[in-house]
């Protein structure tokens, strides 16, 4: 049986394999590249992969209860090669959380103070939702920048990864021992 905690386990993997498919192609840059001024709306590569690795931590701590104060207009984590292991780790964190979460969170609301300072509550599913949509967004634009840069296009759509889990699922199977 599919269910919202299922989904949002799924879309967090995919979440966490759209952003190494990213790091693939923005490895062929370099780091003064990264680092500077693209016109996105966090002005570099850099400053826009910490934007989405401290907005996922604030959403985690909304989603525990917990309040987390961030000032996007600085990098918290200046060192890249550091920000990718940190982003890698967020997602997994974010991934291992939701799995471990009882199906009826996925149901719920949570209550939180919004970036503007003012209470607000959302339903879960939406919370999530707009985290992983939010990833989306910024990685989209980050790959127009790399693939402006030279850089080879990553091919980062769902579809990319459910063909991917599909064929390593495959070679697991085959791989079994008595597997047809």
């Amino acid at each position: 049986m599919y269910s919202w905690k299922n989904y949002f386990v799924v879309q967090a993997d995919y979440q966490h394999w759209a952003n190494e498919v990213l790091f693939g192609s923005l490895d062929h840059l370099r780091d003064e590249v990264i680092g500077s001024e693209q016109g996105l709306f966090f002005g570099s590569i850099h400053h826009t992969v910490d934007h989405m690795l401290v907005v996922s931590q604030s959403w985690q701590a909304r989603l525990r209860g917990e309040s987390l104060t961030v000032n996007y207009k600085v990098i918290h984590h200046p060192d890249w090669r550091e920000l990718k292991i940190a982003l890698r780790r967020e997602t997994r964190r974010l991934q291992t959380w939701l799995d471990e979460q009882a199906p009826a969170l996925f149901d719920g609301r949570i209550e939180f103070n919004g970036s503007d300072g003012k209470p607000r509550d959302m339903w879960v599913r939406d919370a999530l939702t707009h985290l992983f949509t939010h990833y989306v967004h910024h990685r989209g634009q980050i790959s127009a920048v790399a693939t402006r840069l030279g850089a080879p296009c990553p091919e980062m759509d769902f579809v990319y990864y459910r063909r991917e889990m599909e064929r390593l699922l495959s070679e697991v199977k085959l791989a079994r021992p008595g597997a047809e």
